[in-house]
C-alpha cells in the first residue's frame, strides 16, 4: 500500500470513529464503533489497489450514512441511560 493511500485509509478510519462517537444513544454508539473497528481489522491485509479503492469508496458512503443517522438520532433523542 502506498504511503498516500495508507494516510487516506487512516484518515477515513479516524473520521468514521469520530462520526460514530456522535450518536446520542449509547447502544448505537457502541455498536457503530465496534463495527468500524471490526471492518478495518478484517480488511487489514488487503493489498490489491482496486480492492482498496473499492473499500475506500464504500467507507465514504458509510460515513455519509453515519452522519445522516446521527442527525436523525439527535432529532428523536430519548432519556439518557444509566450507563451514560
Amino acid at each position: 500500500m502506498a504511503a498516500s493511500t495508507r494516510a487516506q485509509v487512516i484518515s477515513l478510519y479516524r473520521t468514521m470513529l469520530r462520526e460514530s462517537s456522535k450518536f446520542p444513544s449509547y447502544n448505537y454508539r457502541t455498536y457503530a464503533l465496534r463495527r468500524v473497528r471490526d471492518a478495518f481489522r478484517a480488511n487489514r491485509k488487503v493489498d490489491d489497489p482496486k480492492t482498496v479503492a473499492r473499500l475506500m469508496e464504500e467507507g465514504q458512503r458509510t460515513v455519509a450514512v453515519i452522519q445522516r443517522q446521527v442527525s436523525v438520532g439527535k432529532m428523536y433523542e430519548t432519556q439518557k441511560m444509566v450507563l451514560e
